[in-house]
C-alpha cells in the first residue's frame, strides 16, 4: 500500500510531465556526447524526427514554423527540448514549438526562453497560442525570432 506521501507526490506531476522530463534527460545526455561539428546536423535530424511523429495538422504547423525560424535566424541550432522542436544559441534554447498533443491542451504554443532578447518595458509576452498560421502570423513569428536572437 502506497504511503500518503507517495500517493500525494504522484499527483504533483502528471504522467505526461514525467515522460517529458525523461525525454529531456535523454536529450541532454545525447547532446552532451555530441562533437561541436555534429551539433547542427544531429539536432536537425532529431527535430525532423519529432516533427514526423506529430499528427498531420500539427506536423504541417511544426514544419512551417521550422522553416520560418531557420530562415529568420540561421545561426540558431535546431535541437529538441522536452521532446519538441527548439532552436538554441550558444547551447541555450531561445525558442520552441510545443504541439497541443504533447500535453493534451487545446492549442499549440510557440514560446521563448529567458535568453531570448524580447525585453520590451517591464512586461512582455514569451509564449503564443497558435491554432493556425496566417501570413500575418508567419511574419510576426519571423520578426519575434529575429528580435529574440538579438
Amino acid at each position: 500500500m502506497p504511503t500518503k506521501s507517495a500517493a500525494k507526490s504522484s499527483k504533483v506531476i502528471s504522467d505526461i510531465e514525467k515522460e517529458a522530463l525523461r525525454e529531456t534527460i535523454r536529450e541532454r545526455k545525447a547532446q552532451s556526447r555530441r562533437r561541436p561539428g555534429d551539433e547542427r546536423a544531429e539536432g536537425e535530424a532529431e527535430v525532423q524526427a519529432k516533427i514526423a511523429e506529430l499528427v498531420p495538422e500539427e506536423r504541417a504547423m511544426a514544419k512551417r514554423i521550422h522553416e520560418l525560424v531557420t530562415r529568420a535566424a540561421p545561426s540558431l541550432v535546431p535541437r529538441t527540448y522536452y521532446g519538441m522542436p527548439a532552436y538554441a544559441k550558444d547551447g541555450k534554447v531561445i525558442c520552441f514549438f510545443q504541439a497541443k498533443s504533447k500535453f493534451k491542451v487545446r492549442y499549440s504554443t510557440f514560446g521563448f526562453q529567458p535568453d531570448a532578447s524580447l525585453d520590451d518595458g517591464a512586461m512582455w509576452p514569451v509564449a503564443y497560442a497558435v491554432t493556425k498560421l496566417t501570413t500575418a502570423d508567419e511574419k510576426r513569428i519571423s520578426e519575434l525570432v529575429k528580435k529574440a536572437v538579438g
